[in-house]
């Protein structure tokens, strides 16, 4: 009977110790933006941002110094496709350049004098090509225009100089191995469909551990000695309450937030939805545990709230890169993806996007959901030995502060 007593009181503590923290997210503007405003607004900004997908009527310049039928022919050619629009003429590439500096144009198209003549003499006919790098949408807006066009003048010139009596031998001689383009996995061939789905996953990572680092900062600030774990409350006597209350507190939040950012905001800006609720249920369970644990765990560490967000934001960038969407996984060294392995959005990023954009089913995403569950473990696991080890720390302040009151109270009745 005393153990299921002793369970009983123990609940009771997790109980309060979970009001108690809900009252300081409430209470705390700081962590209550990143829990919050943050999960519910910068999706939302982020997604609106690239929600046109595809960028059209790109801006360029031409320095046409052929004056020739066939560059013309290629000035059209370009200016008649969706991606790109003519807008300037220069008379020299410095000109064309100080267009491109003053960002009235994203791109130069510059045409040598000896275009026609060399195509005319059988030889190699070149177009030069100057983007704005800034801008990842516009630079392949700009190139792959020319590219295209300078491949479609080169099939008609071939069928001109082949002397084929047919059409049909016409196609078969420009393109000898048909093939269809498909577009699959992002049907627009946008940014947003590409790799949007894996920063909301990213984004939920990252404010609870920003969310949970600067509660642990306040926490400290609020106690003398700067100690996690209140002294002289006996609700906080015992490791496994307090890392139970403060569970329950941050899973009830992120239950809201993680239905929000992977139906959502997927469902408003139409980004590719193959996966059903009882998929995204059983990924984001073990996912949003993973990630709780693991911020609990950081939060230890943390001893000012700043020192929580100088560290999220720094590896904010190298994380989406970790997670194998912005940059193809076989080309991440194996130092690095080991290094990938310690935090569960690289799992939880490639699982939501394969269910969600490319249609798998659960059984397809298994090794990452396992993996998701032994980080939820041991996250756990360390949370109570970091938590422990706050305990010690604790007891050790008390004892010193303890043995300081008692040595001046001798002190002062000796003297």
């Amino acid at each position: 009977m005393s153990i299921f007593r002793n369970l009983y009181e123990k609940l009771l503590d997790a109980c309060y110790i979970w009001h108690k923290e809900m009252e300081q997210v409430v209470k705390d503007e700081g962590v209550l933006i990143f829990f919050i405003i943050v999960p519910l607004v910068y999706p939302l900004l982020y997604s609106w941002i690239y929600n046109n997908e595809t960028v059209h009527e790109v801006p360029v310049c031409v320095v046409d110094q052929s004056h020739s039928q066939l560059s013309r022919r290629f000035i059209r050619m370009c200016d008649a496709t969706a991606d790109v629009r003519v807008k300037y003429y220069a008379q020299d590439l410095d000109e064309a350049k100080s267009l491109v500096s003053r960002q009235l144009v994203k791109g130069i198209y510059l045409i040598p004098s000896s275009f026609e003549a060399d195509v005319y003499g059988m030889r190699q006919g070149t177009v030069s090509v100057y983007c704005d790098m800034s801008l990842m949408l516009t630079y392949k807006a700009v190139f792959q225009t020319a590219q295209l066009v300078t491949m479609q003048m080169g099939t008609d010139l071939q069928k001109k100089v082949g002397g084929y009596y047919t059409h049909r031998e016409e196609v078969i001689a420009a393109r000898p191995l048909d093939y269809a383009d498909v577009p699959i996995f992002s049907p627009a061939g946008g940014y947003g469909s590409f790799i949007l789905p894996g920063v909301l996953m990213l984004i939920l990572q990252q404010t609870l551990v920003l969310g949970i680092g600067l509660s642990a900062g306040t926490a400290r600030d609020e106690h003398p000695y700067r100690n996690l774990i209140p002294l002289g409350d006996i609700r906080y006597n015992a490791t496994f309450p307090i890392v139970l209350g403060k569970f329950m507190c941050y899973l009830m939040i992120y239950m809201v937030m993680g239905a929000w950012l992977v139906a959502g905001v997927p469902h408003l800006f139409h980004f590719p939805q193959l996966a059903t609720w009882q998929s995204l249920v059983v990924l984001m369970l073990p996912y949003t545990i993973a990630c709780i644990f693991f911020g609990m765990m950081v939060s230890c560490t943390v001893k000012y709230r700043e020192n929580v967000m100088l560290l999220v934001v720094f590896v904010s960038v190298p994380l989406l890169f970790l997670t194998g969407i912005s940059w193809p996984q076989s080309n991440i060294p194996g130092y690095w993806q080991g290094v990938s392995w310690l935090f569960p959005s690289t799992f939880g990023a490639r699982a939501f996007v394969r269910l969600n954009s490319m249609g798998a089913d659960i059984s397809d995403v298994m090794p990452e959901l396992r993996i998701l569950w032994i980080q939820a473990v041991c996250y756990f696991v360390l949370t109570m030995c970091v938590y422990r080890f706050q305990f010690y720390q604790a007891r050790v302040y008390a004892m010193e502060r303890l043995r300081y009151l008692k040595h001046k109270r001798e002190a002062k009745m000796e003297g």
